[in-house]
């Protein structure tokens, strides 16, 4: 079993940054991929990023390829989501979420968090 602790959202000006993090809990932490989602109002949940159990693989979603940026600690079982150059249209509630199979991660894994609301104003 894995818990997941979303923090780090907010209301942030378009351009901004915010960095999300996703604290786990339970064993094992470094055996996981770990992934981000996000939904939106009326929007299903949509993938955002991925990252193997040593951060030597990661995935995007082409929506934030090279203004988003995943890393993780596992010394500290906590996954990262930096985002960087926000738009309007990043607003949503983002997700963590956790599999041993990595593949799985970009389609929803066996963990979830509960997420943290990102706002961006225009």
């Amino acid at each position: 079993q894995v818990q997941l602790v979303e923090s780090g959202g907010g209301l942030v000006q378009a351009g901004g940054s915010l960095r999300l993090s996703c604290a786990a809990s339970g064993r094992s932490f470094s055996t996981y991929a770990m992934g981000w989602f996000r939904q939106a109002p009326g929007k299903e949940r949509e993938f955002v990023a991925g990252i193997n159990w040593n951060g030597g693989t990661t995935d995007y979603a082409d929506s934030v390829k090279g203004r988003f940026t995943i890393s993780r600690d596992n010394a500290k079982n906590t996954v990262y989501l930096q985002m960087n150059t926000l738009k309007p249209e990043d607003t949503a509630v983002y997700y963590c979420n956790a599999d041993r199979n990595y593949r799985m991660v970009a389609r929803g894994g066996a963990y979830w968090g509960q997420g943290t609301q990102v706002a961006v104003s225009s």
